[in-house]
């Protein structure tokens, strides 16, 4: 939420004017009229956001320097240590407390301080004036790292078992094999012609429970059905 506010606020627009934009070497013209609503809508609670926690409890967004996924609004005491909080990072990303440099960061991404491994682990995150919408970036410092070169997140880099088309033809109890059957039964059956029918009977029967009129080609049988 907060992201998508910012990339509005960057247009710097005025509440009460509308303002139009001509892009290079094109025609048509961008009405901003729309992206006033839409900043307006989406801004209109943030100055009570964090109005419903603790005195003392904070939401803290986590990013990595080995992974897209952010973590985002952990929530966590003052009174909570840096070691808590690194073994909070270590669950969630899988990076051990002993390879985190820490980076904190304001709401509005100002730096607050910079935190080697093995440093401040006992000093509460109160001390670090960490406020809600603040931002814990880790740096994985681990030469070994798991989740390098995109290993936790990368799905290119799975193995993905592979069937041939020879293998599949010898399974029974597949999809194939089922229309092997009917095809046998029926030289005019074909998985098309099965779908499209069987669409035609949910149509049908979702009519008839509605109390509507069944469409063209149904009618009831002698038990109402």
């Amino acid at each position: 939420r907060r992201i998508t506010t910012l990339i509005i606020f960057n247009f710097q627009l005025q509440p009460n004017r509308t303002m139009t934009t001509t892009l290079p070497n094109k025609k048509h013209v961008i009405n901003n009229k729309d992206l006033l609503a839409l900043q307006s809508y989406i801004t209109a609670k943030d100055s009570i956001q964090y109005d419903h926690l603790a005195q003392d409890t904070i939401l803290l967004d986590f990013s990595h320097s080995n992974l897209k996924q952010k973590h985002i609004e952990i929530r966590f005491d003052k009174h909570a240590t840096l070691e808590d909080l690194r073994q909070r990072i270590h669950r969630q990303t899988g990076t051990p407390p002993a390879f985190q440099n820490l980076t904190l960061k304001t709401a509005f991404n100002s730096l607050i301080a910079e935190i080697p491994a093995h440093t401040d682990n006992n000093r509460m995150l109160g001390y670090f004036n960490l406020e809600s919408g603040c931002s814990v970036h880790c740096t994985d410092v681990d030469p070994h790292s798991g989740s390098r070169n995109g290993q936790y997140e990368n799905v290119a880099l799975v193995e993905k078992y592979r069937m041939s088309e020879e293998e599949y033809d010898k399974r029974s109890g597949t999809l194939r094999d089922w229309g092997k059957k009917q095809k046998a039964k029926d030289e005019k059956f074909t998985l098309a012609r099965h779908a499209r029918e069987h669409r035609e009977m949910m149509d049908a029967k979702r009519q008839h429970k509605l109390g509507l009129e069944l469409p063209k080609g149904f009618e009831y049988d002698c038990t109402g059905e």
